[in-house]
Parts: C-alpha cells; structure tokens; sequence
C-alpha cells in the first residue's frame, strides 16, 4: 500500500472516502454532459488499468531525462505517480520555497493541506476529478512564503513507464502575498497504454503571480485527464501555457476564479495527427469587479485527428468593469481532421467589455503561390506556414531549454519534411 493511501488523518480519508462515493455514483463523465459533449471515454471505462507501483523501474529513464529535463530549472521528477528523490534536482532552492513529495506533505504539512487540498476544485466537478482524490498515490506540494520571488523555473516531470496502468498524482501549489514563479509540468511516456489521472490546484493569494506551462507528449496510445484548478485573490496574476502534443485521447481543465482586479492569460496550443482526440476545455470566473482575462487557443489538426476547445468566460453581476478577450483559431491539414469550437461568454453585469472570435480553416492558397513565388516549393510552403501559426504560441515561452524542447517537437510532430530541414 502506497504512503498516501496508508495515511490515517480523518480529514482526509473523510475525503477521499467521499470523493470515492461520489465516483461509486456519477462515474466517468460521458456526452450526455454538456460539458463533454464532443469527448467520449468509453474506450477509457472499457479497459482495465491497473494502479502503477512504486517499483523499480525495468525502463531506463535517462534518455527521457536528458530529452525534457530542463537544465536552467529546479527539478522534481515523478515516475510512474511516485516522487524520485535520487532524479530531482532541488538543490539550492530557498528556505522559503517548500517544495516536496504529496505523501511527506501528508505527514509534515497536514495543517496546511487540510486548508487547501480540495479547496480550489470539488470532487463534485466531474468523474475524473472524484476518481483522482479517491485514488491518487503521490504527488507535489510546492508552498512559496510571501514576497519570495523563485530565481529559477521549478519543473515538474511525470514520467510513465508501466504499460496498462493508471497513474493518479495531485499537486497543490500556494504562492502567499506578494510571491512570485513560474513552474511548468510536463508529462512523457514510454510508447505503452496506460492512463494519466493528474489534478493541479493552484492558490495565488493577494498581489502573487504564478506562471504555469504544461507541455503533454504522452505516448502515442496513452490516455491523459489533466486538470489545473485556479483560486486568484486580490489582484493576483495567473498565467497558462498548454502545449497538448501527445496521446491518443486527451482532456485538459483549466478553470479560474478571480477575485477584485485579478488578471487571467490562458495560452494554448494543440497539435494532433493521426487518429489523435484533443479536448480543451477553459473556464474563467469573474467574480469581483475590474478583472482582466486573456484567453489565445491555437490547433493544428492532420490525417483524422480531432481537436476540441471549449471556451467559457461567466462575469458574476458584481464583477463590473470586468475585461475580456477570447480567440481560438484552428488549422485544419486534411479533409478528414476535424475541430469543434464553443467559445461561450455568461455576462450577468452591464459596463464590461467583453468579447471572443473563433477561426477554422485551411492554409491559405495565396500565401502558399507567394512563397512559390520565391522559389520555395510547396510542401515546404506548406511547412513554413504551419511552423509560422503554431510558433506564435511558442514565442510567448522566455525559458531557453523549454522553448527548444517545444521547438523539437513542433518541427517532428507531423511526418511532414522541408522546414526543419
């Protein structure tokens, strides 16, 4: 039995006993929900993942290490579910930056848990996230004091390497007043089926900010449910990279509530190929007055994939002078690739300025007998300008090792040739 599920605390075995009731009752979500309605995990239910063990692993994970794991960033490494103390790099970090293994947080931060863990999303919210509290078996605790700026990134890398297993982590994340960083998940696997469970709750209390990126290039049979669950305070700053590369189906949750004067930017990029599902599903909530959100979702879709974004924007009555812009643009490679896009903005106050546009489309024949023009032939014609529209979202990354990472996998991700040449 793993630590956490050893863990005897009343508060949380009160919850995940809950959480299991809840899962024992409502299942995986299907369709018929409205929120769902574009994203079928029958294949999910149909099959039997076990849940990975903290094992020695037969796989050797230094190819994997020396591929994604960032050299000018703080490192903790999880494989299979379990926090590897032997392949993290944390030295050096400050005193006033807690960082450590969910089960040790279980044990040495409880107080602490039992305040936040939960707290930024309920078990109520849907299937998946019930199944994730009832089954987790380790995650992260990052706790960040106030008015501590983090030098570095701190990156968190879940590997997976068991093949039909279920791997189920949580993550709480606290930056105090006036805090400052930047993190980013990035989730890989060996070329095996298994299923990723992952729900991060992130707090960022008055006048914080927190830059969280997440990068997913499951392997190619795996499935991936990964949700990032917001809680701004006054004037707190939240921003969101979501490079969705891998798996063959995959959801990701993103929801925020703000607070007064709070600021939201979701970014986003999916790339899918083959017969891959993509599901992104955005929801921001703002609560209070003069909140500001942007919100950008980029895909590129080839062979039969299918690419999912639906966006959803709720300004509460008393959230006047509430600011917010939506866009998602899709580019469609084939004629059998398709998107389904439903931005969807709730307005229950009066002076706000709000708005959201949505693209889906081909490349356009003009720019393509431009580049012709200039004595480039049209595939990679083709290459440079699907390069050009993902690259945008690549740009918005400052951190040098991560942008090549993702430069890596933009230009190898489709079996097209030319451009990276």
């Amino acid at each position: 039995m793993n630590a956490v599920a050893k863990n005897q605390s009343a508060w949380l075995q009160a919850l995940r006993s809950e959480a299991l009731t809840q899962f024992a009752a409502q299942g995986f979500p299907s369709p018929r929900d409205e929120d769902w309605r574009y994203t079928n995990v029958t294949a999910i239910e149909k099959k039997r993942f076990l849940p990975a063990t903290n094992a020695s692993t037969a796989v050797d994970v230094q190819a994997i290490l020396t591929t994604y794991q960032l050299k000018d960033a703080w490192s903790v490494v999880l494989i299979d579910g379990y926090f590897s103390a032997e392949l993290s790099l944390l030295e050096g970090l400050p005193e006033a930056v807690a960082v450590m293994s969910m089960a040790n947080a279980l044990d040495s931060q409880a107080e602490t848990l039992q305040r936040y863990l939960g707290q930024a999303v309920s078990h109520t919210e849907h299937g998946f996230v019930a199944f994730n509290m009832a089954h987790f078996t380790d995650g992260l605790f990052v706790h960040i004091a106030a008015k501590q700026v983090v030098a570095k990134p701190i990156q968190v890398l879940h590997i997976a390497t068991q093949a039909d297993s279920l791997t189920a982590t949580r993550t709480v994340i606290i930056a105090e007043l006036m805090a400052e960083a930047e993190l980013i998940e990035t989730f890989v696997g060996v070329d095996n089926a298994y299923l990723t469970a992952a729900v991060t709750e992130v707090f960022v209390e008055d006048n914080a900010a927190i830059t969280l990126t997440k990068v997913q290039y499951e392997a190619d049979k795996a499935y991936h449910f990964g949700g990032t669950y917001v809680k701004q305070a006054r004037n707190a700053r939240f921003t969101h990279h979501n490079f969705a590369f891998g798996s063959l189906l995959a959801r990701c949750d993103i929801h925020s509530d703000l607070d007064d004067a709070a600021e939201c930017e979701l970014n986003g990029l999916y790339l899918g190929a083959k017969r891959q599902h993509l599901d992104n599903h955005t929801r921001i909530n703002h609560n209070k007055p003069h909140g500001i959100s942007r919100e950008l979702y980029k895909g590129i879709l080839d062979d039969r994939a299918r690419g999912v974004f639906q966006g959803r924007v709720v300004v509460a009555e008393d959230a006047q002078k509430t600011d917010s812009i939506m866009n998602n643009r899709n580019l469609l490679l084939s004629a059998d690739a398709e998107a389904d896009t439903k931005p969807q903005l709730e307005i229950y106050a009066d002076d706000v300025k709000c708005g959201h546009g949505v693209t889906v489309g081909q490349l356009e024949e003009k720019s393509i007998f431009y580049l012709q023009s200039r004595a480039i032939d049209e595939e990679t014609a083709r290459n440079i300008l699907t390069f050009a529209f993902a690259n945008e979202m690549v740009d918005k990354i400052t951190l040098p090792s991560l942008k090549a990472v993702l430069v890596t996998l933009l230009l190898t991700h489709f079996p097209q040739q030319g451009y990276a040449d």
